[in-house]
């Protein structure tokens, strides 16, 4: 024969990867998380669908006249977690985002829920200490606890605060909590009503935090706490491109959790989000 070779086989990495990691600039993390979930499990399966669903996706986006091959990223894979374990599971995103950050990378997390962002912020901070956090969500995130639990994916932006301080958190989108998390808020001024808001922060490093339930379930169905009178699509990709002038050093894309939509229309979504924030970091 003249050519023996095995294959081609198909490639179980998101579409636009690079081959190696010292090629990359930008370093993707799946992070199949929902330890904390507090209403309806079963984000832990979405970067693994959405390493499938990216296969659906055009590697150019006309949006930003770019390439996935212009970003130079690579895909290394999901982190594999002990179950039932939050603590060492946080442990291990912490350390692996720092091994990023340390190799002057930029750091993309692939969720799992909302919690896996705060030892990523963690590790994040050790390098950049002039960091801000962008927080596109639903829900404040600002519980002091969850059912006696400090880490939960209800608290996260409360641990985060924590890290960073509250007045480098600014929030986008946010329609659901608790009367002392919208007080928390406007002491610190995170909430966001305009991208005028956002000035103050410009010339910082920018942790990027998505939970797309930030979306309307019109467009976002498939995600474990679902909240009515969210964010068009193009809302919110209007707000993305505005961030493409800031220095975004990490990110991260949660809360997908894609079985609570069979038409997999959630998954396709989250899919180009991925791809949008790829284009601005």
């Amino acid at each position: 024969m003249a050519d023996d070779t095995l294959g081609p086989f198909l490639s179980k990495n998101w579409i636009g990867s690079v081959d190696s990691y010292d090629k990359a600039d930008v370093v993707m993390l799946g992070l199949p998380f929902d330890g904390t979930c507090s209403y309806r499990p079963g984000s832990r399966f979405a970067p693994e669908r959405l390493r499938l669903a990216s296969w659906g996706l055009e590697e150019y986006s006309p949006v930003y006249d770019k390439h996935l091959d212009d970003v130079k990223f690579y895909d290394a894979g999901e982190l594999e977690f002990p179950l039932g374990n939050t603590k060492k599971s946080m442990d291990l995103i912490e350390k692996n985002a720092g091994i990023i950050f340390e190799s002057g990378k930029k750091y993309l997390g692939i969720g799992g829920e909302h919690l896996v962002t705060y030892p990523a912020v963690k590790a994040c901070k050790e390098k950049y200490q002039d960091l801000a956090v962008i927080h596109f969500d639903a829900h404040t995130d600002l519980r002091e606890d969850y059912l006696g639990e400090k880490l939960s994916h209800a608290s996260v932006m409360r641990r985060i605060g924590e890290v960073v301080g509250f007045e480098n958190i600014k929030q986008i989108g946010i329609r659901s909590g608790l009367k002392e998390e919208f007080e928390l808020m406007k002491k610190y001024n995170t909430i966001v009503k305009s991208s005028n808001d956002l000035n103050e922060i410009k010339n910082k490093k920018i942790f990027l935090t998505i939970d797309v339930d930030v979306l309307d379930p019109a467009y976002m169905p498939g995600t474990g706490t679902p909240e009515p009178d969210g964010l068009t699509y193009r809302e919110f990709a209007e707000w993305i491109k505005f961030l493409q002038d800031f220095d975004i050093i990490g990110a991260d894309i949660v809360e997908l959790a894609p079985d609570y939509d069979k038409s997999e229309v959630s998954t396709a979504v989250v899919t180009k989000i991925i791809r949008d924030v790829l284009m601005i970091m």
